[in-house]
């Protein structure tokens, strides 16, 4: 991670590139850090034909547009303390750009401390940029790996209680829809995502907390550990905070999340 004054001082550095990712993706043109391109999560980041991430050379094209090579230092950061600049580290890393790094407490601790946002996009050079390598499976879970897993690995739904428990979809401010059914993967341990930030700024916790706070549930570091959520982002802030902060060898993003699994047939769910 890189902290709100690191960047204000090196988001104009060369080889770096800031970049704006939101849940709401018109705040960026209201208003961001100065030298940040944005990024539209549901348009860049999600395949535009099939549910589903988007696909490598999708995320290539995007790349090139950002001016960004694969030398470049990508540092992202957000609304909603980091929700879908979060979900685009992982996706970077799925993909093979490991020089990446996430804005600490992102657009919240930014504002809190009253720093200035610019309406001015900036100017970009077009790369040509290529991944290199196969994606990393490592970090990622799909729906039948999970489904095998029950009762094998620590499971995290990183949803609210209410979520959790079936009486909602989603979160309590959108739509109820995307799935067909409401509940929990069997197993899975409820710890909202949002208990590994500071309520403050937006902050990660420190790691004597977080460690407490996953390993009171049973997602300690020798374990196999799935996060997931509704549609992939939540989860992915969950695994950035057990994978990269505290160091779990072996941490999936399960990205189907419950869009998929609660209208899957034949997969057992609890509520």
């Amino acid at each position: 991670m890189v902290s709100t004054e690191w960047i204000a001082e090196h988001a104009g550095d060369q080889g770096l590139r800031l970049v704006e990712v939101d849940v709401d993706p018109s705040v960026y043109e209201k208003g961001h850090i100065e030298g940040a391109v944005g990024w539209n999560w549901r348009r860049d980041l999600q395949d535009q034909v099939a549910r589903d991430i988007a696909p490598k050379d999708a995320l290539e094209q995007l790349l090139s547009r950002s001016g960004i090579s694969p030398d470049s230092t990508i540092v992202l950061y957000g609304d909603n303390n980091n929700w879908f600049a979060a979900y685009a580290y992982w996706a970077l890393k799925y993909y093979g750009h490991d020089k990446v790094q996430l804005v600490d407490g992102g657009r919240v601790k930014w504002e809190k401390e009253g720093r200035p946002y610019t309406t001015e996009a900036p100017a970009v050079s077009q790369s040509h940029y290529h991944f290199k390598g196969d994606t990393n499976e490592k970090i990622r879970a799909y729906r039948d790996q999970v489904q095998d897993k029950i009762g094998k690995a620590a499971l995290v739904d990183v949803r609210s209680p209410k979520e959790y428990s079936g009486e909602l979809l989603a979160p309590e401010n959108l739509p109820q829809e995307g799935a067909q059914r409401g509940g929990h993967i069997p197993t899975a341990a409820s710890i909202p995502w949002a208990t590994a930030v500071n309520a403050e700024d937006g902050t990660f916790k420190s790691n004597d907390e977080l460690k407490e706070i996953y390993g009171g549930k049973g997602v300690v570091s020798n374990k196999e550990v799935i996060a997931y959520c509704r549609i992939g982002e939540r989860s992915a802030h969950t695994w950035f905070v057990l994978h990269e902060l505290l160091g779990y060898p072996d941490v999936k993003n399960y990205d189907g999340s419950w869009t998929e699994w609660g209208s899957s047939i034949r997969v057992p769910i609890e509520k």
